[in-house]
């Protein structure tokens, strides 16, 4: 069913689109269902719905590049409609909370009810996906080998090549066990059959950071990559790993997935000071850290600004270069004819704890507020 004729504007806020290079007040322009202009002092007709934004931030629609959203189907799952609302974030891409065997189920009840609300997943090269992660009961998805059927995740993520943006697998102490390495030799292989990227996550040895790192193509992506110690990418006297430079050399993308236990401020602080920047800022939300450490990806966005990324930093991180490593040009700018999508929030000047994962705290004025979100060229919230 085709949508009626709709014009909107939004007015006065200062516009940051790091895919254009744009960062000033201005107005932007959305005419049925897609960007149309970006200039001052747009005017329209008595049927243009106007906001009024003025002290407003008005960004591409931000993309989560990093959560669990398949809500009601595992215990990991958070609700990606609600967390839209109160995070101004128009696009989730799930972790591979599902696998082959429940894939289809995420689709039918979770994917496609939530629009316009958009989550894309990469899908997790395990059966079941993460299946059993709670604060009471957690087995690790890649510990049992038997669970690890390439064929099956290559049939089912062809099947559903319009949706799904590449391969997750967790690789560690708490993910993988025993299993060691070989999860992700696996995995890499199922991705390069299917010429998409690979997410790798890692936590406590075994495996080591080298181990993960080295095999890592251009594209791939390298989740909790500020995490603490152990397998932290920072050297114990400052600056960065010979290793995580190396894969940054040959294109390798580096995002922080916040989660509950994947990121600390000191290797934030090392990071940032060596002057190695992650390409993107995510969440890693869902059970165990939608109330805290990470809380959402606004939360998550604003600890990396009170670090000392400027504020078009952060917003690249969770638009155009997120829109990169997932190959989805079409998101994440606001150039005329893109996808009418824009998130809407304030910095406030107001008291705000920031925790990690460890335990530190960070105290600033500096705290960023969803006002709202533009889906489909409407105001949706």
């Amino acid at each position: 069913m085709t949508q009626p004729h709709h014009d909107l504007i939004l007015r006065g806020a200062r516009v940051i689109d790091p895919s254009q290079d744009i960062d000033r007040v201005t107005d932007v322009r959305f005419t049925d269902g897609k960007v149309a202009a970006i200039g001052d002092a747009l005017s329209g007709d008595a049927n243009t719905e106007v906001r009024e934004l003025k002290g407003k931030i008005v960004t591409p629609g931000l993309i989560d590049l990093h959560t669990h959203v398949y809500w009601g189907g595992t215990s990991i799952g958070v609700d990606a409609v609600q967390l839209a609302r109160t995070s101004a974030t128009a696009t989730f891409v799930d972790a591979g909370t599902a696998g082959p065997a429940n894939f289809p189920g995420f689709r039918k009840h979770v994917i496609e009810p939530a629009m316009p609300v958009r989550i894309l997943p990469l899908i997790n090269l395990s059966f079941a996906g993460i299946f059993a992660f709670s604060g009471t009961v957690m087995v690790g998805e890649c510990e049992d080998l038997r669970l690890l059927d390439m064929r099956q995740c290559l049939r089912v993520a062809r099947e559903n090549l319009d949706l799904i943006v590449g391969i997750k697998v967790r690789v560690g102490r708490g993910a993988s066990g025993n299993s060691g390495i070989a999860p992700m030799d696996m995995a890499l292989e199922v991705a390069e059959e299917l010429g998409l990227p690979l997410m790798a996550h890692l936590d406590h040895p075994p495996p080591s950071r080298m181990d993960v790192m080295s095999r890592l193509r251009k594209g791939d992506i390298l989740t909790h990559c500020f995490r603490p110690f152990p397998n932290a990418p920072s050297m114990p006297g400052g600056g960065v790993r010979p290793e995580v430079l190396a894969a940054r050399e040959r294109g390798v993308i580096f995002d922080i997935g916040h989660g509950g236990g994947s990121c600390g401020f000191a290797t934030s602080r090392a990071m940032l000071e060596a002057g190695f920047k992650p390409d993107v800022i995510s969440s890693d939300v869902h059970i165990l850290s939608i109330d805290g450490p990470a809380f959402d990806l606004l939360h998550t966005l604003a600890k990396f600004h009170v670090l000392g990324m400027s504020l078009p930093e952060v917003v690249a991180s969770a638009t155009v270069n997120a829109a990169r490593a997932i190959r989805r040009p079409e998101l994440g700018t606001l150039k005329p004819g893109a996808l009418g999508e824009a998130s809407i929030f304030e910095v406030l000047d107001q008291p705000t704890e920031y925790r990690d994962v460890i335990g530190e705290v960070m105290q600033s004025n500096i705290a960023f507020k969803a006002h709202g979100l533009v889906l489909d060229g409407r105001w949706w919230t």
